[in-house]
């Protein structure tokens, strides 16, 4: 358990310095002499207006990801699912035994595999808190314009050529 608590904290700081980055690294290229901030010109003294609140998109459609190896995003509500040492929400319809049943897709086999790549009979201990990877997909503006591409339209763009 301790173990877990601090893996926990090494990824939200992770996470957080990470974010942090890509905010710094976007205020840089618009104006360089300015510190990076999400003020977007807002002086200190004034209250900025807050953004409203992003929509959880409530599709049930897969969406594509933004970078290589990024964690699929959930594309459904999560409100008020509970996951904790003896529950996890998402596993009623992501498991094994019930995709059949709920048409959702299964987790991925690398979740039900310890840290020295044996499988295990259920999910990994360090997989089972999903959220920690997993996020809804939200109805927002990104923060950066993101230039990614897939490794396929790489490739017809070489072979085209």
């Amino acid at each position: 358990m301790k173990n877990i608590k601090i893996w926990l904290t090494r990824s939200l700081q992770v996470t957080l310095a990470m974010s942090v980055m890509i905010v710094s690294q976007a205020n840089a290229v618009t104006n360089p002499k300015e510190p990076a901030t999400l003020r977007k010109g807002t002086s200190i003294e004034t209250q900025k207006e807050p953004s409203e609140i992003a929509r959880v998109l409530n599709h049930d459609i897969k969406q594509t990801r933004n970078y290589p190896m990024q964690p699929p995003v959930i594309p459904h509500k999560v409100r008020n699912y509970e996951v904790n040492l003896n529950t996890n929400k998402c596993m009623s319809c992501h498991s094994r035994q019930r995709t059949e049943e709920s048409q959702a897709p299964m987790v991925s086999v690398t979740h039900y595999m310890d840290r020295d790549g044996n499988f295990l009979a259920e999910i990994s201990p360090r997989r089972y808190f999903c959220s920690q990877c997993h996020v809804p997909q939200m109805d927002a503006k990104p923060l950066v314009d993101n230039t990614f591409e897939d490794m396929h339209s790489l490739m017809k763009e070489k072979v085209n050529k």
